[in-house]
């Protein structure tokens, strides 16, 4: 089963999404070659991936399972320098580790880097970020994302087991400080100016 589900992780679009009910593409992978699940739940690789899965499964090319998403173009994360607080809760839902940024400082998008996952989007308290369509790439370019997403998806889950093993963990805060509950109040008042 290791080597199925490796040769159908390498099939996938390695946005580390989730939208196909798995954590990320190598479980989702693994399930598929336990038979778990169905080739298609994976709106990020669109037809191509579908053709593909089927061909390597032996099984009919079945429609995408619409309760996963909808296939769309290649995007990009963009944030609002205007209307970003430092709030750093997109930094940790960052897949890939793409976005940069410090505590009350604005974040920037690594944009060679991101993956276009939107797992950024939900934890925003301010929507200052969004989707941008992906400036058309070469041919290599598109073949090389995925192993690119692969490899800093990987980079990413060692580096925070590093951190498991070596740091203690950091409470969480029961409330958000003044000065952060501030800084929403007036993004949000920002963002109803600019809404009106």
């Amino acid at each position: 089963m290791p080597v199925l589900a490796n040769a159908i992780d390498a099939l996938l679009p390695q946005t580390q999404c989730g939208q196909c009910g798995y954590a990320a593409c190598l479980p989702y992978a693994q399930a598929l070659a336990a038979g778990e699940c169905g080739p298609n739940r994976c709106p990020p690789g669109g037809d191509e991936t579908l053709v593909a899965l089927a061909g390597l499964l032996g099984q009919p090319i079945v429609p995408l399972d619409t309760r996963c998403g909808e296939t769309a173009t290649p995007r990009q994360a963009h944030i609002d320098s205007d209307t970003c607080i430092g709030c750093t809760k997109c930094i940790p839902a960052c897949p890939v580790d793409a976005i940069v940024g410090a505590s009350k400082r604005l974040h920037a998008v690594l944009t060679d880097e991101c993956n276009g996952c939107g797992l950024c989007l939900a934890p925003c308290p301010v929507d200052c970020i969004s989707l941008l369509p992906l400036a058309a790439e070469t041919d290599p370019q598109r073949t090389a994302r995925p192993a690119i997403n692969r490899r800093r998806h990987q980079a990413r889950q060692r580096r925070l087991a590093a951190h498991a093993v070596t740091e203690k963990p950091v409470p969480t805060p029961t409330r958000q400080s003044p000065e952060v509950q501030t800084a929403l109040a007036r993004a949000r008042a920002l963002l109803a100016t600019r809404r009106a």
